[in-house]
């Protein structure tokens, strides 16, 4: 897990108070929200055919306010909602970030649920009035409207918490729930949290207002078939400029030995983007077809590659302030298709390759030292 993200997680439970109970809060909420859901449906009678619409119609605008207030309040200072924007982009996103999407002790519940108390509020506020207003037109209408607003709010509760289970556990194997959960990961990624996929439940006002954005899962490898080098190094640097300048694909060439030339866009590349590369490596010439998969700055950058002899690469920058600097971490990890190369790797390429990671760490702290003084300088 990144330092950071643990350091926030490890931060935010010393805060919580010791009283608090998960369990409660979860019951409470379900209690309530049940009981409330109850006492509507139970005030109606003999339902006629065209009362059933107020079912579908009041679902479809809790998906759309829902999405509202999520995209518009959660994501977004705004003075009457700033405690809601601080416990969901300040806590929630810092709490669970791409790759880290599970809670790990049930008193994480408090970084997933709602406060206990708004369900209530909601009910007071928004149901009880909405149900009053109703009520003078037809009692039916009423009482199923209200019921189903209630439902709304129980059911993002619902899939919320099954969106930030463990991936082991086998709800997260059902398919509306492993195409929610899919499509929440990607929500959190730092690049799309403000523009991408705002639905919880269901992702039709996504759909309909242009926001929806699908990417399937790459194919993860078993770690026990990969070969995995790590190599870590201190650098002088801000987290941010740091990552920035190494996820600048084109000036790979400028500190590691093994890339010759990269075909581009400028500058630290984001989750989805593209790039060629000319590389010899462990003493052999090769070409590979990259993709970002995710780009958080200052702290995290991913991308996949695909090569010759049914190569395949995962690279991962991670970046954590160390003092005035950073502590920069890289992960490679790669795999050949070919039986020969894998049995070339393991005789001879793997100890070629870690010692040019070793010497690209050396050369990236020089090159981004000087580069960014030289930035600085320039701006100053």
């Amino acid at each position: 897990m990144r330092q950071t993200t643990q350091a926030f997680r490890t931060q935010y439970r010393a805060q919580v108070h010791r009283f608090y109970n998960p369990w409660l809060h979860a019951g409470f909420v379900l209690a309530f929200g049940s009981a409330a859901i109850a006492l509507c449906w139970g005030s109606v009678h003999q339902v006629q055919p065209l009362e059933w619409l107020a079912v579908p119609l009041t679902l479809l605008l809790v998906n759309v306010a829902i999405y509202g207030v999520h995209r518009y309040l959660g994501h977004h200072k705004h003075a009457l909602s700033r405690l809601f924007y601080s416990r969901h982009t300040g806590d929630h996103h810092s709490f669970f970030a791409p790759g880290h999407m599970a809670y790990e002790t049930a008193g994480d519940f408090r970084v997933i649920l709602f406060p206990a108390w708004l369900i209530v509020l909601q009910c007071l506020l928004i149901t009880l009035p909405a149900w009053w207003l109703l009520n003078s037109l037809n009692g039916n209408v009423a009482g199923l409207a209200a019921g189903c607003m209630i439902l709304g709010y129980l059911t993002y509760e619902v899939f919320h918490a099954c969106e930030h289970l463990p991936a082991a556990n086998p709800i997260t194997r059902l398919p509306w729930i492993r195409q929610m959960r899919r499509l929440h990961e990607l929500h959190h990624r730092r690049e799309l949290m403000q523009a991408r996929n705002f639905n919880i439940v269901f992702p039709l006002t996504d759909y309909l207002f242009g926001t929806l954005y699908w990417e399937a899962e790459p194919h993860r490898a078993t770690s026990a078939s990969m070969t995995r080098l790590q190599h870590q190094i201190d650098i002088a640097r801000d987290p941010i400029a740091v990552l920035a300048y190494a996820s600048t694909t084109t000036c790979w060439p400028e500190w590691h030995p093994s890339s010759l030339k990269v075909d581009g866009q400028p500058g630290p590349l984001h989750a989805g983007a593209r790039f060629e590369e000319d590389i010899h490596a462990g003493g052999r010439a090769g070409h590979l077809s990259w993709e970002v998969s995710e780009y958080l700055p200052g702290r995290r950058w991913c991308a996949r590659a695909q090569g010759d002899h049914g190569l395949e690469v995962l690279l991962t920058y991670e970046c954590s302030r160390e003092g005035d600097g950073t502590r920069f971490v890289r992960t490679l990890e790669y795999r050949f298709a070919s039986p020969l190369m894998r049995l070339a790797n393991r005789l001879l390429l793997k100890r070629r390759i870690e010692r040019e990671s070793t010497a690209s760490m050396l050369a990236l702290r020089d090159m981004a030292q000087l580069t960014l003084a030289s930035q600085a300088g320039a701006l100053a």
